[in-house]
């Protein structure tokens, strides 16, 4: 009997409805909503008490310095992560951590996680995931099915079947998300659970089920893999085959089609944070009824959520009401129409805005970056490189840049030249003079970078030494 767990932590995704904290580049896996770690980070905390093997991570290939940089910072080992070069949907997802741990020797467990869903009574999910473990290891596709406590319709559903023990049940129908008369039928009747996304199986088993119910997705992934290399402490697959990889959800793809379906029920107070009123529904309140975060002042206001990143924020006599804060953007929304926050990311979409993007605080594998000011001819940035890192050789044909040292040596290369640069001291880098600094001390570099020139956007960059992965 196969016991060996193996996690698969999908950290992919955009979060749209959490604008203006998440970010298409900087999505709600990777905030600190309601703790002081991340989503991603207490996702891994929940393991502790499963017995499992180090975590295997898939995200997006625009995310992969957001996650190695949250685990570096929690010391989380893990196995590998893998790459997608676009979102792909949780099928292929699945299948490509499936083949890597078949192509290893491995056949273990699969405990499918997102990274994104908060599980507020842990003993609760271990339970169940454990309760789970002989349906999975006797070649069964697991489910959990999410015990509910309202008449939910932004959540799919899973009607249950024959009773096999006090947990577990034949999967009778997998369920779309429903209208609230439906919804509310559903739980009266007590037969159905929420659809949470969480899976436990073997890596085999599901590359079989997949291999015949959907075999597009198999032979796709299948060679993505075959094709995969590793650069620095990631995992590329073939892009070419995976970008040809149907778009196709584990739900549909397997689940829904195959008859090996246990689902195993889980009462822990999940939920997936999937808008703003949900954020406020779990978070402390005051005796108002208000959840606060950051520097917040409120007066005669009840029953709302207010969170400042950068600077006070009052509120005087609101009720019901989002008011969210971050260096670039302010929401303010009702808190009964909260789902169509997404509208407004659509909307800087379509406008050609930076702010559906990313925030004004980069990551990159070397340090990080946060604009202070810009203008039509100067952009000034904060500049961090870690201890050792270096970023990339590159050159720009449309701006120059002045770099001022505030705090430890800069290793700075300039064309031919290469010289040391401590605290207080500057260098000036010409247009078209290849440039790259390195952090060869044993603290953070930072420095004020100002950005001149006619056109400042950052493809302005020819790339010489992909050392780091760029700026």
């Amino acid at each position: 009997m196969t016991n060996n767990i193996l996690p698969v932590i999908m950290a992919g995704g955009s979060g749209s409805r959490l604008w203006p904290l998440s970010r298409a580049l900087y999505p709600k896996q990777f905030l600190s909503l309601t703790s002081s770690s991340t989503m991603l980070q207490d996702t891994v905390e929940r393991l502790t008490g499963i017995p499992h093997s180090d975590p295997m991570f898939i995200c997006n290939e625009e995310h992969r310095f957001v996650v190695a940089e949250q685990l570096r910072k929690e010391n989380i080992a893990y196995r590998s992560i893998l790459l997608e070069p676009e979102g792909r949907n949780t099928a292929p997802g699945i299948a490509l951590a499936a083949f890597k741990a078949i192509n290893e020797g491995e056949d273990p467990l699969l405990l499918v996680l997102a990274a994104d869903h908060l599980i507020e009574n842990t003993p609760a999910f271990q339970h169940s995931v454990m309760s789970a473990v002989v349906h999975a290891a006797n070649d069964k596709l697991v489910t959990f099915g999410i015990v509910p406590h309202c008449p939910e319709t932004g959540y799919g559903y899973i009607r249950r079947g024959d009773r096999i023990d006090d947990m577990s049940f034949m999967v009778s129908e997998f369920v779309e998300k429903p209208d609230v008369v439906r919804a509310t039928e559903y739980v009266d009747s007590g037969n159905y659970y929420w659809n949470g996304g969480i899976f436990l199986f073997k890596a085999s088993v599901y590359l079989n089920a997949l291999k015949e119910l959907s075999p597009d997705i198999y032979d796709r992934c299948s060679r993505a893999i075959a094709g995969a290399h590793n650069d620095l402490d990631f995992t590329r697959v073939d892009k070419t085959e995976f970008l040809n990889c149907p778009n196709v959800s584990i739900d549909y793809a397997v689940m829904e089609k195959s008859l090996s379906t246990v689902v195993v029920t889980m009462d822990a107070q999940w939920n997936d944070i999937g808008s703003w009123s949900a954020l406020w529904s779990v978070s402390d309140k005051d005796v108002d009824g208000n959840a606060l975060r950051g520097d917040v002042m409120v007066d005669q206001s009840t029953n709302s959520y207010i969170h400042s990143e950068s600077r006070l924020v009052a509120v005087v006599g609101v009720n019901d009401l989002i008011v969210v804060e971050t260096k670039d953007a302010v929401l303010v929304v009702d808190k009964n129409n909260t789902q169509n926050v997404k509208n407004i990311v659509e909307l800087l979409k379509q406008k050609g805005r930076s702010e559906y993007l990313q925030h004004k605080e980069v990551f990159r594998p070397w340090g990080h970056h946060d604009t202070i000011a810009e203008g039509a001819r100067y952009h000034v940035k904060a500049v961090t490189v870690k201890p050792g890192e270096k970023t990339a050789t590159q050159l720009h044909y449309h701006r120059a840049e002045h770099w001022v040292v505030v705090s430890g040596t800069a290793k700075v290369t300039k064309g031919n030249q290469t010289v040391l640069i401590t605290e207080n001291e500057s260098i000036y880098i010409p247009v078209g003079v290849a440039h790259s600094v390195e952090n060869p001390g044993s603290i953070s570099l930072e420095l004020i970078e100002v950005r001149t020139g006619v056109y400042l956007n950052e493809n302005d960059v020819v790339r010489i030494e992909e050392y780091g992965a760029g700026y």
